[in-house]
C-alpha cells in the first residue's frame, strides 16, 4: 500500500490506493479546500489521480505557479464552453495559457462583438458559479477522430490525426462541453471566478498565413478578486504609458504603411535616441572597445558559413545583384569576424573589443509588431570580445560590471539574470558547449549574483547570460546577454598566434547590453510615463518670457545654456504665461526658466518643475550649473528648492 512523502519529508501510510484530494483531506480541510491539482514523482496532475504506489508528492494549491497555471488553462475551457452555448456554430481550435492569462482561437462566422465579450464573461460567471464538476476519461485514436467530426469539430480531429498511434488521448468533460486537453485541470469550475475577458484579434489557424483566419478572443485568470483587480489597475496604467501613443503626444516619432516595422523618427525623438547613442559611445570608450562600422548587405555565402542562414533565413530580408544573391544583415556577428581577420593577430593583441551601432533588419511577421518594442528594422548596441580561453573569467566579469553600472544609470536596480544553456539544435561540440557553460556559471558565482537556469535556452552557437529588467509596472523586458561562443570563429577563419608561435582559434564573446536601441527606448518612455529624467529628456529645459521686455534676455540664456550642452530652448511667443507654462508641461519637459520683470533686474530666474513645483527664483549662474551637475551624474544629483 502506498506510502506518501510530502515535500516537507513527512511521510502517510495508506492502506489502500488514495487520490491527491484524498491526501489533501487527510492533511486537513483547509488544504483539501484548497487543492486543485498534485506533482506525484514530479508529474501535475488532477487530483482525482489516484497514486497506488510509494510516491513523492506536493499538494497544488492556487498560491503556486503551477496552480496559477491550471487555473487559467480550466477558465480558457471555461470560455470555450461559454462560447459553444451562446453561439452553438462556433468550432474550438486551441487553447494555451500565456503569460497572465490564457486565450481560445475559434472558428465562426461573423466578427465577436465587445457585447458578445459581455455575454461571453456573464455565460462563464453563471457556468463557474454552477460548480460543475471537471472529468477526464481516455479514448482511442480513431474514436476520437470520430467523436469530433460528428460534432462538426474538424480542427479538434485535425490535431488528433498528428497525434502518434498509441498515444493517449485524454478529453475532459465539464457538463455539456468536452475537449481534447492533456491537462491536468481544477476539479470543477467552482474554482474559478477571478476572471476577465480583455481583447478580440486575428490569428492564422496553425498560425500560417496560408491557413483561414480565425478569431482569438484573450483572457486573464487569477486566484482571487484583488489579484485581479491589481492585474486590471496595471493593464490601466500600461496603457496610460503606451509608448506609441506618448510618441505621437510628444512628437517623437511615428510609423506608416509605407515602411512597416521601420520607426520615423522626429527632432526630439532623435534627440533622445543620440542621448542614448552618445552615452553607451561613452561607456564602450571607457571600457576600451574600438567602434566600427560593417556593411548592410553581406554575401549569402558568408551567412551560410556562419550558420545564420539555416537557422535564420525565413527572417531574412535577401536580394540578388548581378545574378548573385545577398543577404541585409539580421545581426553584426559575421562582419565582426571579417574585421577581426585582417591582418594575423597574435595574443599579445587579445582581448580585441569591436562595437557599433549596428543597423539590423528582420521579417518579423506583421501581427507580431509593436512599435519600438518589436520593429523590422532596429539597431543593436552590439559589441563582440575576441580573446583566449584563459581571458575568459576577467572579461566576462568586466561585462557583468559594465552592464549593471549602465542599467545603474537608468535607475533600473531590480534585475534578474538567467544561465542559458545549450540548445536541442546547435552548433559546435558538446565538449565546447561544457567548457563554455562552466566559464559563465564560475563568472556569476565569482561575483555572488543570484540567477536561474534556463536549460535549452542558449543561442544556437554558445551559452548566454541573460539580464531581464523590471519597470514601475513590474513588467519583466529581457535586454543584455552575454554569450560565448566556441564556434563561429572558427567557422569563419579567425586565428591569432599564441605564444607558442602556433595558430589558435580565439573565443568570441557576443555582448549587447540595451539590446535593441528602439526597444530600450520604448520601455524608458513606458518606465517612466515620457516623463524622461533630465539627463535623458530630449528638451532639458524651457525659458519662458512674461513680455515682450524679457524676449532679448531670453534667447541670451537659451544661448547659455547651448553653450553649455544643456538641451534648451525659449518659448518667445506672445501667449500667457499660465498657457505656455501648462502645454510644456503636458510635453513633459523638466524644467521651466521664467523671465519677468524683476527677474531680468537681478539676473535671475524663476524655476518651475513639470511636476508643479516652484524652486523660486535663484541665480541664472547657479541653475545652469545645477543642470549640468543633474545632466553629468544621471540624475543623482536633482535641483531642488532653496
Amino acid at each position: 500500500m502506498p506510502e506518501i512523502t510530502l515535500p516537507d519529508g513527512s511521510r502517510r501510510h495508506f492502506d489502500q490506493p488514495v487520490t491527491v484530494a484524498d491526501v489533501a483531506a487527510d492533511i486537513g480541510p483547509g488544504l483539501a479546500k484548497a487543492a486543485v491539482g498534485g506533482r506525484v514523482d514530479g508529474e501535475l496532475v488532477d487530483t482525482d489521480c489516484t497514486v497506488d504506489h510509494d510516491a513523492e508528492l506536493a499538494i497544488v494549491t492556487p498560491k503556486d505557479e503551477d496552480g496559477l497555471h491550471m487555473i487559467r488553462h480550466s477558465t480558457a475551457h471555461l470560455m470555450a464552453q461559454a462560447v459553444q452555448q451562446l453561439y452553438p456554430e462556433a468550432q474550438v481550435t486551441i487553447g494555451p495559457v500565456i503569460e497572465d492569462g490564457f486565450y481560445y482561437d475559434f472558428a465562426y462566422e461573423r466578427s465577436f462583438t465587445p457585447e458578445d465579450l459581455e455575454a461571453i464573461e456573464a455565460r462563464m460567471t453563471e457556468l463557474a458559479q454552477a460548480d460543475i464538476p471537471v472529468e477526464r476519461s481516455v479514448m482511442d485514436r480513431d474514436e476520437a477522430i470520430a467523436f469530433f467530426l460528428e460534432k462538426g469539430e474538424k480542427y479538434k480531429a485535425e490535431i488528433i490525426r498528428e497525434i502518434p498511434q498509441g498515444e493517449t488521448i485524454s478529453l475532459y468533460r465539464q457538463d455539456d462541453f468536452i475537449d481534447l486537453c492533456r491537462g491536468p485541470h481544477v476539479p470543477s469550475t467552482g474554482r474559478l471566478g477571478a476572471f476577465k475577458l480583455t481583447k478580440v484579434a486575428g490569428a492564422y489557424w496553425r498560425g500560417d498565413s496560408n491557413n483561414e483566419m480565425l478569431q482569438r478572443i484573450y483572457g486573464t485568470a487569477w486566484p482571487d478578486k484583488k489579484q485581479l483587480k491589481q492585474y486590471l489597475h496595471r493593464l490601466e496604467e500600461a496603457a496610460k504609458r503606451d509608448h506609441r501613443k506618448l510618441g505621437r503626444q510628444l512628437d517623437l516619432f511615428h510609423f506608416q504603411e509605407d515602411a512597416p516595422g521601420m520607426v520615423f523618427w522626429h527632432e526630439r525623438g532623435w534627440a533622445l535616441y543620440r542621448v542614448l547613442e552618445d552615452y553607451m559611445r561613452a561607456r564602450q570608450l571607457e571600457y576600451g572597445y574600438e567602434e566600427v562600422h560593417t556593411p548592410q548587405i553581406l554575401d549569402r555565402d558568408l551567412w551560410k558559413r556562419s550558420g545564420h542562414w539555416d537557422k535564420f533565413r525565413d527572417n531574412m530580408f535577401s536580394t540578388s545583384i548581378e545574378d548573385h544573391d545577398y543577404a541585409i544583415k539580421p545581426m553584426n556577428c559575421p562582419g565582426h569576424v571579417q574585421l577581426f581577420n585582417q591582418g594575423l593577430k597574435s595574443y599579445r593583441d587579445l582581448p580585441e573589443k569591436i562595437a557599433e551601432f549596428g543597423v539590423v533588419h528582420r521579417n518579423e511577421a506583421s501581427g507580431t509588431l509593436h512599435g519600438l518594442m518589436r520593429a523590422r528594422r532596429f539597431t543593436q548596441d552590439d559589441a563582440h570580445v575576441f580573446c583566449t580561453e584563459d581571458q575568459l573569467q576577467a572579461e566576462i566579469a568586466e561585462l557583468i560590471d559594465m552592464t549593471l553600472q549602465v542599467y545603474g544609470d537608468f535607475g533600473f536596480d531590480d534585475i534578474d539574470i538567467a544561465l542559458s544553456l545549450r540548445p536541442p539544435e546547435r552548433v559546435g561540440s558538446d565538449a565546447a558547449w561544457d567548457r563554455s557553460e562552466q566559464a559563465l556559471k564560475e563568472a556569476l558565482d565569482a561575483r555572488g549574483l543570484d540567477y536561474v537556469v534556463q536549460p535549452g535556452e542558449g543561442a544556437f552557437y554558445g551559452p548566454k547570460i541573460e539580464f531581464v529588467l523590471k519597470d514601475c509596472l513590474n513588467r519583466a523586458w529581457q535586454c543584455g546577454t552575454i554569450q560565448l561562443d566556441f564556434s563561429m570563429p572558427g567557422r569563419l577563419g579567425a586565428q591569432y598566434v599564441d605564444e607558442h608561435g602556433e595558430k589558435k582559434v580565439p573565443v568570441m564573446i557576443h555582448r549587447a547590453i540595451l539590446g535593441s536601441m528602439e526597444r530600450f527606448i520604448g520601455i524608458l518612455i513606458e518606465h517612466f510615463e515620457g516623463r524622461l529624467p533630465t539627463w535623458l529628456a530630449p528638451a532639458q529645459a524651457v525659458v519662458l518670457n512674461i513680455t515682450d521686455d524679457q524676449a532679448e534676455r531670453a534667447r541670451e540664456i537659451e544661448k547659455s545654456l547651448k553653450k553649455q550642452g544643456i538641451r534648451a530652448f525659449a518659448d518667445l511667443r506672445n501667449e500667457k504665461i499660465g498657457y505656455k507654462i501648462r502645454e510644456h508641461t503636458l510635453q513633459r519637459i523638466p524644467y521651466m526658466l521664467v523671465i519677468g520683470q524683476r527677474e531680468l533686474e537681478t539676473g535671475a530666474v524663476a524655476v518651475r518643475t513639470r511636476d508643479g513645483q516652484d524652486l523660486g527664483s535663484r541665480p541664472f549662474e547657479e541653475v545652469a550649473a545645477g543642470l549640468a551637475e543633474e545632466d553629468a551624474s544621471h540624475g543623482r544629483f536633482v535641483l531642488e528648492g532653496s
